[in-house]
């Protein structure tokens, strides 16, 4: 069955479209439409501006305790939705549906406690010393747009909005256009929680039209973007003659090092890791660099656990990987495979094409390239799918200078059994974030990027301050 889901959420209520735009949207298992969207134009998005910039004075001076609130409303909210959530995800991007439960559902639940605990301590005013009689506050920041990702769609989603509504900021969400079904879910949840009309607004768009539009608007006082590096410069660009803030989650290039003293499992638990969403995630260790000692031994690893993943559709339950989100991502991957053909990398496993048995979707066969160099495209790009470039390192200064080597920093990883060197590395990497020995982040630490993967930070409080201007004022005693 189609889902018709044409309408825009503004001021409250589920509204039609000034012009409507209608979009397919594609279920990349099978090709076929599984949903229909509007895209809007101008005119919704000044409607939903509108309506965020008169909520604002309201919702800024609400108390803690009242979005607190309304924040547990909604969490409780989700909790019962929390398969419905995960299926629309396993549709709209094809994230088999046990990942979608365990990992991209569960996602949206674990920011949405997580931000509760910040704001709950979180301390709006402040002496700035007691020495003076200077005061220092934390006032929100004002209107937000708030541009959202189809490949962590209701992960990115809750990073953004949950922050934005415990600052007391208003927003409009537009969320990725090809996979719009999530926030379109989560959009009735923050209705059914009781939050005030104009707090926050949904308008599906693309990034030519709503995105743009956002951008330049004149009454937005932040964008919070996660997406493409390129799409991010755009956003820049677009947002600087009304000087607002920009906040940008972009790409990544992470580098993995894997030193001949790391723990058995760290090859195989590295390509695991890039497999996982069908390799479409931001801060996956797409570049395995290998000490020498041990390359020829890690290669077969990696092909064994390559060789060894299961792509399947969406709706069979399992451990499998699914489709990539789209025909554009398919080619865009295909073509960066033949592009380490053409330059001279190793295809030692998977390759182009989809896997066999699968003769429609966008399925991507796990892929592993062995004697790559740092030069090659598939070294500096990045793929966003299930591929795996492997380089060979000799010193611990090599292995630094080559993950370094790249217009990327968001996160980087390291396998040692060494711990003053696994400390010494990470230090020296440039990334937002490094991962040691397969010891994932936790919940509430700050998320982000150096160079072109970004600026600001999500998550915690450093996620809270993003949506918070700082304010000091004399004389306050």
């Amino acid at each position: 069955m189609i889902e018709q889901k044409k309408q825009f959420y503004i001021n409250g209520k589920w509204v039609n479209p000034i012009n409507p735009n209608e979009l397919k949207v594609i279920d990349p298992s099978n090709e076929e439409v599984c949903a229909i969207i509007s895209l809007g134009d101008s005119e919704d998005t000044n409607l939903a501006v509108e309506s965020a910039k008169k909520a604002f004075p309201m919702w800024s001076s609400t108390s803690k305790e009242e979005r607190i609130k309304l924040l547990k409303n909604l969490y409780e909210i989700y909790k019962s939705r929390w398969n419905e959530m995960a299926e629309s995800i396993s549709i709209e991007m094809g994230s088999p549906i046990d990942w979608s439960i365990e990992e991209q559902s569960s996602s949206g639940a674990s920011h949405i406690k997580n931000f509760i605990k910040t704001l709950t301590n979180f301390e709006f005013e402040s002496a700035f010393n007691s020495e003076s009689n200077n005061h220092i506050t934390y006032e929100p920041i004002g209107v937000c747009a708030l541009i959202t990702p189809w490949n962590w769609p209701i992960n990115q989603i809750t990073l953004k909005v949950i922050p934005a509504l415990a600052a007391g900021c208003t927003m409009i969400l537009k969320p990725s256009e090809i996979a719009p079904l999530s926030a379109i879910v989560f959009t009735e949840m923050i209705h059914d929680a009781g939050f005030p009309p104009g707090v926050f607004n949904l308008v599906n768009g693309n990034g030519e039209g709503v995105g743009t539009q956002l951008a330049n608007h004149p009454n937005i006082d932040m964008i919070s973007f996660t997406g493409s590096t390129r799409a991010g410069k755009l956003i820049s660009k677009n947002s600087a003659d009304t000087i607002k803030r920009v906040c940008l989650e972009l790409g990544g290039k992470g580098g993995n090092i894997i030193f001949a003293d790391s723990d058995p499992d760290a090859v195989k638990r590295g390509i695991k890791h890039v497999m996982g969403n069908s390799g479409q995630s931001c801060n996956h260790p797409t570049r395995m660099l290998v000490e020498k000692s041990i390359y020829d031994r890690a290669v077969k690893e990696a092909i064994e656990e390559a060789n060894s993943t299961k792509v399947d559709i969406s709706s069979k339950k399992g451990g499998h990987i699914g489709p990539v989100v789209s025909k554009i991502q398919y080619d865009k991957i295909q073509n960066l495979i033949q592009s380490g053909i053409d330059e001279g990398a190793n295809l030692v496993a998977g390759g182009l094409n989809r896997p066999e048995g699968l003769n429609e979707g966008y399925f991507v066969k796990p892929t592993i390239f062995a004697d790559v160099t740092n030069n090659m495209k598939i070294a500096r790009e990045e793929i966003f799918g299930p591929v795996v470039s492997i380089i060979p390192f000799e010193t611990e200064e090599e292995a630094i200078s080559i993950t370094n080597d790249t217009d990327y920093g968001l996160t980087n990883y390291v396998q040692t059994q060494d711990k003053e060197k696994a400390k010494r590395v990470a230090k020296q990497l440039r990334s937002g974030g490094v991962e040691i020995n397969g010891f994932g982040v936790s919940g509430g630490t700050p998320f982000g990027g150096f160079k072109q993967s970004g600026n600001g930070r999500e998550g915690g409080k450093w996620g809270l301050e993003e949506y918070l201007e700082v304010k000091a004022i004399s004389g306050w005693k």
